[in-house]
């Protein structure tokens, strides 16, 4: 007998909080059904725990660019479990999977591996601080870099200001040193910096942001935030955990020329399995322990599982036709969705394999103005597509992510689905 959503999400409620191990798992935002459960996943599908079959465009959140239960992947890591699951020392595969990144990656000529996207942005900014000798960090409203306490600032009125907790159980002085300003905003961040960049150790940003929808850099907007911290001596610091491997093979900082100090990588760097890493300039990264004084540490850094998926995954995306691959179906689910949508309140925004249709007329530069989205539309765009076999985020606010594994057909689908809903 098939296993009900309702009925493992009341058994999930009775021991994990909110019944899910991570907020954007949730459907509140969507209606508040009960989400439904994934049992196994296949190309473009996932499968839930009741049998339906959906066209998945979460993907995880980002990380599997060959679709679902890959067979390289898959064979990859069943070997390398049968060789053992962790060891807590060196291997040959942490080796070449750091050759790996160094290669593809711009500005990264050293790197360390770490397990989440959090860890790798945590530890990134520690190093910043650890180098520059200095306490403040500059980031923007909208962009997430994991939930590390000095990151969970929100954005105060006018240019800039200094960051407070947007979490209980934040204390104060943790989120103190943060200074919060206006996406694509040049006069906002060249004024923070003047005031406070004396003290700045870096400024964080998602190239292309992802965490607001998909938002990119207006022109010469990165290029603004080198400048600027070239001018103040601090460290520019380009989160690419979605981006990378995803917009380009070496990331964002490939598709716009612009080159960081330090870069954060996650999802598809690990190759769908837990993995994340920071890397950057040579001097910089040698402050870290045990060559430098800057500690940072982590019992499965390297795990022998991930690495060995991450370099199947990685390798494969040397061959510059998976980009044009991934650019065509992601330029024929943006016009889809953009024909379907016409003459309504909505606009569609992608970068590479990244996409959002927002629910209110675009461009959409910041965050605050993907906040003016109408959030009930997009509740109801969610909930059509589910019923018609179709799955994209339970949030306004995320991403549809395009991989290999997305044909004509799972596209075509989904984009008929929202031309009924807009009585196209």
């Amino acid at each position: 007998m098939a296993l009900t959503a309702s009925g493992l999400f009341r058994r999930a409620g009775r021991v994990i909080p909110g019944g899910v191990n991570s907020p954007v798992r949730a459907w509140g935002a969507v209606g508040g059904e009960d989400p439904f459960f994934a049992a196994r996943g296949e190309g473009a599908y996932l499968f839930d725990t009741e049998g339906n079959r959906y066209v998945d465009w979460v993907m995880s959140w980002g990380p599997l660019v060959f679709g679902h239960a890959d067979p390289e992947v898959v064979e990859v890591v069943q070997d390398a479990a049968a060789d053992g699951t962790t060891f807590g020392a060196p291997t040959e595969r942490e080796v070449e999977l750091a050759e790996e990144l160094v290669d593809a990656v711009p500005s990264v000529e050293m790197v360390r591996l770490v397990s989440s996207g959090t860890e790798a942005a945590m530890s990134a900014l520690r190093l910043a601080r650890g180098f520059t000798r200095r306490d403040r960090v500059l980031k923007f409203a909208g962009c997430y870099h994991g939930h590390a306490d000095g990151l969970l600032a929100a954005a105060g009125s006018g240019l800039a200001t200094l960051g407070i907790p947007s979490s209980p159980g934040v204390p104060a002085g943790a989120a103190g040193d943060t200074v919060v300003c206006v996406y694509n905003d040049v006069d906002a961040a060249a004024t923070a910096v003047e005031r406070y960049g004396e003290g700045l150790a870096a400024i964080v940003v998602e190239p292309v942001a992802g965490n607001m929808g998909v938002v990119p850099p207006e022109p010469g907007f990165l290029e603004a935030l080198r400048a600027l911290c070239d001018a103040a001596g601090a460290l520019l610091v380009f989160d690419e955990v979605i981006t990378g491997f995803r917009v380009a093979r070496g990331g964002a900082q490939e598709l716009y020329g612009v080159r960081p100090d330090l870069s954060v990588l996650g999802k598809i760097a690990g190759g769908g399995l837990p993995l994340a890493a920071f890397g950057g300039r040579a001097d910089v990264m040698d402050e870290l322990a045990p060559s430098g004084p800057v500690y940072q540490a982590g019992t499965l850094s390297g795990n022998p599982l991930a690495t060995a998926a991450a370099l199947v995954v990685l390798k494969r995306l040397r061959d510059p036709a998976v980009y044009e691959r991934l650019e065509e179906a992601g330029a024929r689910l943006e016009a889809g969705l953009r024909e379907a949508a016409a003459g309504d309140a909505a606009c569609v925004q992608r970068v590479g394999a990244m996409a959002t249709l927002f629910f209110r007329e675009g461009p959409v530069r910041n965050f605050e103005e993907a906040a003016a989205s109408d959030t009930d539309r997009y509740a109801g765009w969610f909930r059509h597509l589910l019923a018609r076999g179709v799955y994209v985020a339970p949030s306004q606010f995320e991403a549809l992510f395009v991989s290999t594994a997305h044909g004509e057909a799972e596209i075509d689908a989904t984009v008929e689905a929202t031309r009924e809903l807009f009585g196209g």
